[in-house]
Formats: C-alpha cells, sequence, structure tokens
C-alpha cells in the first residue's frame, strides 16, 4: 500500500496526515502521539476514527500539525485521520459520517471591529 496523504482542519490548525500500513503508531510532530497529547480526552478524539472503523492496530499515522491551541489540533488531526481512512476505504465513511468526523466544523474566531474592545464587547456606557 502507497502511503495515502489528507488534510484535516480546526479554527487556524493544520493537520496533514500520512498513513501507512503498519503496527498502530500515531506519531505527531515528531513525538508520540500520547505525548504530545497528554489529556485522556485528546487521545480519544486523536484514535476515535481508528475505533470506531475498527483498523486500531493496522495503520501508523505520521501527522505534522500547526497553529491554533491544543483543542483545534487534535481535533484537526480527527478529521485529517478520518479522511484518510475513507480513502483507504469507502466502506468506513457511513460509520465516520454518523459520529460527524466527516464534516469540517466552520466555527472560526470573530474579528476585533474598531471602536470596541473585542470584536462585540462595547466599552462601558456612562449616563452621565
Amino acid at each position: 500500500m502507497e502511503p495515502i496523504i489528507s488534510l484535516g482542519r480546526r479554527k487556524t490548525s493544520v493537520a496533514r496526515v500520512v498513513l501507512n500500513e503498519g503496527n498502530g503508531t500515531v506519531i505527531v510532530n515528531g513525538v508520540d502521539g500520547k505525548e504530545y497529547f497528554p489529556i485522556l480526552t485528546q487521545q480519544f478524539k486523536m484514535l476515535q476514527p481508528f475505533k470506531l472503523t475498527g483498523t486500531e492496530g493496522k495503520y501508523d499515522a505520521t501527522i505534522n500539525v500547526n497553529g491554533g491551541g491544543i483543542t483545534g489540533q487534535v481535533e484537526a488531526v480527527r478529521l485529517g485521520i478520518a479522511r484518510a481512512l475513507v480513502e483507504v476505504d469507502e466502506a468506513h465513511k457511513p460509520l465516520l459520517k454518523a459520529e460527524e468526523l466527516m464534516t469540517r466544523n466552520p466555527r472560526e474566531v470573530e474579528r476585533k471591529k474598531y471602536g470596541r474592545r473585542k470584536a462585540r464587547k462595547l466599552s462601558q456606557f456612562s449616563k452621565r
């Protein structure tokens, strides 16, 4: 099997995923995936596509992720892995789509507007 390359995005994070046949190792930015994402919920999110499709331990994933924070990065990785698994076998798509892992979350941070403190917050109103 030749390597499968896919892309996942969330907020300002971009994850490039390379999937190869192997024994289930996940390497994120040159570090073990469980070391890069130390919190258990993050590890669950990262490996969720493999668990849903029953492909745990079948593929090695080499991931390069940058931008954003930890949550955005782990969700970008999850989308990238899900897209790569669909490229491997089209039968995985209904399983992943049912758990909403195939849709990119479009929510981004709203930009700050001039004359305001944040995107929508106004300065305090003074009656007198």
